[in-house]
């Protein structure tokens, strides 16, 4: 029986027991993929990131649900590294760079308290959505009067896929209630995409929007607190759909609340020349516990 060592840590928060946890293994050169998944599935957090040898960057980090791997994590990197800083791996630096499945990204080690670390996402993709609105917002437990017409929905990713669902009143967000095998069914176009519902409205003041995150029923969780990838692409939403007329912005997005896992991330995006989006998010995280997990 094989044993690996985790690091328990909330992305997205400075305060253990909020965030979105991820698992962080330090060591996993000598693992197999399938060590791997097995590894993710028995510590049961949404993401574990377990961090290789680079022969291209300066480490890889590879992603993994209690289900399946996933190409980019958000809060899965934020733990990483605020977990590899902790150990004094990183000293001297102050940009790291990561070799994932969505590219090679760097991160940014910042000597500000609120959001320290900064990350790169993926170039922003969007597709259209053609399925049956109403059956997509009554798998979440809303009608279609609570969508918000105003704004299309949405498939988006900066590394993740997502499907975007602008809902129109904040009150709806604590009545909903995922279906998650209802999903692949409804999303013809991505059946193993998750869903992103949000809405303009906040219950903090410095916030811009308020969303919760609902997985694909393959990755064997429900619901992710804080959304590191989606943010992202909410980030570059903000700037083809909602503000079209600006070439830069920075949001802060509040995610985790019906949870009680309550959370922010920083998104800043910049248009380009070529009209080109480039996608930064900021974030902080704190260890919760270490522990081991038996692997066969």
């Amino acid at each position: 029986m094989k044993q690996v060592q985790v690091y328990h840590y909330d992305a997205f928060s400075k305060i253990p027991g909020k965030g979105n946890p991820a698992g962080v293994v330090l060591d996993a050169g000598h693992l197999t993929d399938e060590e791997m998944q097995a590894a993710a599935k028995a510590i049961g957090f949404n993401e574990t990131t377990f961090i290789l040898p680079s022969e291209a960057a300066d480490f890889t980090f590879k992603y993994f649900t209690p289900g399946h791997e996933m190409n980019l994590c958000g809060h899965g990197t934020m733990g990483a590294v605020r977990c590899m800083m902790d150990q004094g791996l990183l000293e001297g630096k102050s940009v790291v760079t990561i070799e994932t499945k969505a590219g090679i990204l760097p991160i940014e080690l910042q000597q500000v308290p609120e959001y320290p670390l900064v990350m790169k996402q993926a170039a922003p993709q969007f597709k259209s959505y053609a399925g049956n609105k109403q059956a997509l917002m009554e798998s979440i437990g809303l009608t279609l009067d609570d969508l918000d017409e105003s704004m299309p929905i949405v498939y988006g990713s900066t590394g993740t896929w997502t499907l975007l669902i602008p809902v129109k009143e904040l009150s709806a967000f604590a009545a909903m209630k995922p279906d998650n095998a209802r999903f692949p069914a409804l999303l013809e176009e991505m059946p193993r995409t998750s869903l992103h519902p949000f809405c303009m409205q906040t219950l903090h003041e410095d916030a811009v929007t308020h969303a919760r995150h609902f997985s694909s029923p393959y990755s064997g969780t429900i619901e992710d607190p804080v959304t590191g990838t989606a943010s992202g692409v909410m980030g570059a939403y903000y700037l083809t759909y909602i503000e079209p007329q600006l070439n830069s912005a920075e949001l802060t997005i509040e995610q985790g609340h019906e949870m009680g896992r309550d959370g922010k991330v920083r998104v800043r995006v910049s248009r380009s020349e070529n009209q080109a989006i480039d996608v930064q998010i900021a974030g902080n995280a704190v260890c919760v516990r270490s522990f081991t997990v038996d692997i066969g």
